[in-house]
C-alpha cells in the first residue's frame, strides 16, 4: 500500500480552510442577529441591514453545505 502524502495533506489544508471559513460565515450571521436586536432597541435604522446581512450569511451557509452533500452524493 502507497499513501500519497502530498494529496492527503492537500485534501487535509481544502478541509481546514473551508471549515474556517463556514464556521466564521455562521459566526457572522449570528454577531448580525445580535446587532439586529441591539440597533431595534436602540431605534436605529440598520436593523433591516444587520437582518439581512445575517440571513445572507446564514443563506452561504446553506448553499456551502448543500454544494458539499451533492459532491459527496453524485
Amino acid at each position: 500500500m502507497n499513501i500519497d502524502w502530498a494529496a492527503l495533506g492537500s485534501v487535509f489544508g481544502v478541509s481546514l480552510v473551508a471549515t474556517v471559513a463556514l464556521v466564521g460565515l455562521f459566526t457572522l450571521g449570528i454577531v448580525g442577529l445580535t446587532k439586529q436586536e441591539a440597533a431595534a432597541a436602540g431605534g436605529g435604522g440598520s436593523a433591516v441591514l444587520a437582518r439581512t446581512g445575517a440571513y445572507a450569511c446564514f443563506a452561504a451557509c446553506a448553499a456551502a453545505v448543500s454544494y458539499g452533500i451533492y459532491l459527496i452524493v453524485v
